[in-house]
């Protein structure tokens, strides 16, 4: 984790450093125009030879990317310990936790994933659609939820 901190701190100064450059050449492009309308409009307008859509993003990408490795740094720290992802001699499996456990032929998740989108489809296109998803999506939910509590399979 302590790479991935150094890695966000090298995009913030990235960052900080394309959005200097940025500014100053947008002044430098449009620096003329600037001084021609000051001229011009006699002090009514408001003119700027910056850009500021591009430096505000490139100057907030500056301080996410500090937030992030800020936030990944205290992380490191409170471990106390190196990652099996930091380590070069570290297996696949010391990295690997505990999921959960998954059927891998019940089909009650596509049954859940269908009721889903007509559900949301039913809020977009017609309400009575809705319903009929509603109730799919319920008994769905049941039927995934209590798979293993009947059949060949219960426990």
């Amino acid at each position: 984790m302590n790479a991935q901190a150094r890695i966000f701190w090298i995009l913030c100064g990235f960052f900080l450093t394309v959005d200097v450059i940025y500014t100053v050449w947008s002044i430098i492009q449009h620096g003329d125009g600037y001084i021609t309308q000051l001229a011009g409009s006699q002090g009514r307008g408001i003119a700027t030879p910056v850009d500021w859509v591009g430096s505000v993003a490139l100057g907030l990408s500056a301080i996410l990317s500090a937030f992030i490795a800020f936030y990944l740094g205290r992380t490191n720290k409170s471990v106390g310990g190196l990652l099996p992802e930091d380590r070069l001699d570290a297996n696949i499996d010391d990295g690997d936790p505990e999921q959960g456990f998954f059927s891998p032929w019940s089909w009650w998740p596509i049954m859940l994933a269908a009721g889903g989108a007509l559900l949301f489809m039913g809020i977009a296109i017609g309400v009575w659609i809705a319903f009929i998803g509603a109730a799919i999506t319920i008994i769905s939910l049941v039927g995934w939820v209590y798979e293993y509590y009947r059949g060949n399979f219960a426990r």
